[in-house]
């Protein structure tokens, strides 16, 4: 049977959606899912994730450090089965490149999981503190955990 494909979309692809990779993956059996981020804009492609992102995801047991940036693709909208996007930026961004109904389908807000229909983002920490990081941690953790569940 083929894995799941999700992917996890934010804008540069070095804070929130690395996070919400290892977040998701952690909680999914990798013999049946494959877990991948990306960002909607090129400026960090290759680029480790942002070092509070790290820090933040180590002292939660997971490891981001050796995930790099890359920018969404057109491929990727057909490859994954699940594109979860961070806000409506990304959402915006993310539906402006689909070219189907079916891609269009794929596409949802992360937080849509724990608020659905509210279309609630989860805040670019980038600007901002590590407290900033760790508020977006328990964000995506909580969204993880319901779309863990539903996809299980």
């Amino acid at each position: 049977m083929p894995k799941t494909k999700i992917l996890m979309v934010c804008l540069g692809n070095i804070c929130r959606s690395p996070l919400a990779e290892g977040i998701l993956r952690s909680k999914l059996d990798d013999k049946n899912f494959e877990v991948d981020s990306v960002g909607t804009g090129s400026w960090h492609v290759g680029n480790s994730p942002d070092a509070r992102s790290i820090k933040v995801g180590a002292k939660h047991n997971i490891d981001i450090s050796h995930l790099r940036g890359r920018q969404l693709s057109k491929e990727d909208l057909e490859k994954f089965d699940h594109i979860y996007v961070m806000d409506q930026n990304n959402l915006d961004d993310v539906l402006e490149m689909t070219t189907t109904d079916e891609q269009k389908r794929k596409v949802l807000m992360v937080l849509d999981a724990v608020f659905p229909t509210e279309k609630v983002d989860v805040p670019d920490p980038y600007n901002g503190t590590i407290e900033d990081f760790e508020r977006v941690y328990e964000m995506l953790e909580e969204a993880s955990n319901v779309i863990a569940k539903q996809l299980a």
